[in-house]
């Protein structure tokens, strides 16, 4: 079996402004560790996966960036979307090239921008979703729930699947309450089928989705084959599989550049979870236990990154007396003090500072929107 990882280094990031920006977004910047989050990302997959059968697919503004963080990447593998459309769009775009290079090739479709603190643990979970996509399912990689998270989405486990899953299709298995999935990275994984994909839950129901154990996080890594994916596109979203016959049509041609240029754009603007996910019964899910997280906000550094005695995050040259459980972003050279204060976020950017409640952090983009309204947009 061949995997492919993908690695999808769009988007903007405006939760994490005023940090990230329109130039060097969330992806580009080293939140954890000492390393960009796409180099992160590319790192934990050897020997997995080597970096000549891994692709990063990103915008034209950010493609130089990606080079410079990946200089080892070859030339080919880095695959430039004229303009965002959405996941659906880059998913097709990444499977048509792998398809060239081998039709029932395993893509692994990871975000650039999320941390994984266990990484031997993923890739095992990685490579039982891969073995599962090699009979034909769409797998995605659930992680076992550690708390009552309210800004994650959630997938609930269905029956175990019966034996190969062949088309990814499960066998009846009656009406019985799953038992809890067993993850990965504690002694082998179960493959299982998605029964639902649901939304971002309220507290109470955060908690009784971790009370009842068939409830996974939605990691949003998927993983399926080539082909597999591409004949999905083509019966879930039609419109989209016409543009992508035009690209495809192109790939090695001198007119490749032109029909992506111009079919790209016509794609519909949707995600591969709304578009394919949620429409198909081939859908399976793997579970994992693997320190993940998206990096979703700054209030999700806490989650991420050492704290001291009291809870709080601290970076640059940031001083914090007599408060807790605050992050708190300062600049080397320049001094930045809170004095009294909990549960707040203060980061200073340089030409920008922001100061909200932790349990605000989600509304950091209207920061980024106002910007805009007031033709500031040099700013985000």
């Amino acid at each position: 079996m061949k995997l492919f990882p993908v690695v999808m280094a769009g988007g903007s990031g405006t939760r994490f402004w005023p940090l990230s920006r329109k130039a060097r977004p969330k992806q580009f910047l080293a939140l954890v560790g000492e390393t960009p989050l796409l180099a992160a990302t590319v790192a934990r997959l050897p020997p997995l996966a080597k970096l000549d059968r891994t692709f990063v697919v990103c915008g034209p503004a950010h493609a130089a960036a990606a080079r410079r963080i990946l200089p080892d990447l070859p030339k080919d593998n880095l695959l430039v979307e004229p303009c965002a459309r959405n996941t659906a769009p880059c998913v097709g775009l990444a499977a048509l090239h792998v398809a060239r290079l081998d039709k029932k090739g395993v893509l692994a479709m990871l975000p650039a921008d999320h941390h994984v603190a266990r990484p031997a643990a993923f890739r095992e979970a990685l490579a039982a979703a891969a073995e599962v996509a090699q009979g034909g399912a769409i797998v995605t990689l659930g992680v076992k729930p550690s708390r009552p998270e309210t800004g994650y989405g959630y997938l609930k486990v269905g029956a175990r699947l019966d034996g190969p899953p062949g088309e990814g299709r499960e066998k009846p298995r009656g009406k019985a309450k799953p038992a809890p999935a067993k993850p990965a990275a504690d002694g082998g994984a179960v493959a299982r089928r998605v029964a639902k994909f649901v939304e971002k839950p309220d507290r109470a129901t955060a908690q009784r989705y971790l009370a009842d154990g068939g409830y996974l996080w939605n990691s949003g890594i998927f993983v399926f084959r080539a082909d597999v994916i591409l004949d999905e596109i083509r019966r879930t979203l039609p419109d989209l599989g016409e543009q992508l016959e035009r690209i495809d049509r192109a790939i090695g041609t001198p007119r490749a550049a032109r029909a992506l240029a111009e079919a790209f754009p016509r794609c519909p603007a949707i995600s591969i979870d709304y578009g394919v996910m949620e429409k198909s019964d081939r859908i399976a899910v793997v579970p994992g236990d693997f320190g993940w997280s998206d990096v979703g906000s700054f209030d999700a550094l806490r989650e991420v990154r050492a704290q001291d005695a009291r809870g709080n995050v601290v970076e640059g040259e940031a001083m914090i007396f007599d408060g807790k459980d605050n992050v708190v972003l300062g600049l080397p050279g320049r001094p930045l003090a809170v004095i009294g204060v909990d549960d707040l976020i203060v980061v200073d950017a340089g030409d920008a500072v922001l100061v909200c409640r932790r349990d605000r952090a989600q509304d950091v983009r209207k920061a980024v929107d106002e910007l805009k309204r007031r033709g500031r947009e040099e700013m985000t």
